[in-house]
């Protein structure tokens, strides 16, 4: 058996679906069907007795939902440091934990309007630092949308 511990889990074994690989840098190990891998966790993670630890809160939102700490925050009407003191001191209040459970299996099981929020999310999160470019070509203006990095890349000319 493997002892799993990505994201900083502990109590994770893996029975079997994973290879232990000689590289020159020593043991590695391959796990088959991460996502899948993923997915059961955190669903275990949603049935297990107690609270989650803030290990745990963090597994389902990073792994398991693919969300940033505000990200999630905004999705239970908070902000993104409660959920990072949460996640760091471990003590996730009852609400929240079983909100961010069923979050998580109704985005697992399919539930087409959680499953929208989710993602509507997630892009918006990645649209945060993306400018409109606007280009002139053979005298006519064409915008073009290009995500970057707040102001790396860009060149601002100043007014005379």
């Amino acid at each position: 058996m493997y002892h799993y511990t990505d994201g900083g889990l502990r109590n994770v074994w893996l029975a079997n679906g994973y290879e232990i690989k000689h590289t020159p840098f020593g043991e590695g190990v391959t796990v088959h069907d991460l996502d899948g891998l993923a997915e059961a966790i955190c669903l275990e993670l949603t049935r297990k007795a107690g609270t989650l630890t803030g290990t745990e809160l963090r597994y389902i939102r990073s792994a398991g939902m693919l969300l940033s700490q505000p990200a999630l925050g905004k999705m239970i009407g908070i902000d993104g440091q409660s959920v990072a003191r949460w996640e760091k001191s471990g003590k996730v209040p009852r609400w929240a934990d079983k909100l961010v459970r069923l979050l998580y299996v109704a985005h697992a099981e399919g539930n087409t309007p959680i499953r929208r929020v989710v993602e509507r999310i997630k892009t918006v999160e990645r649209l945060v630092k993306q400018r409109i470019v606007v280009q002139e070509t053979q005298g006519h203006w064409q915008p073009s949308t290009q995500a970057i990095e707040e102001g790396a890349g860009c060149e601002v000319d100043e007014p005379a």
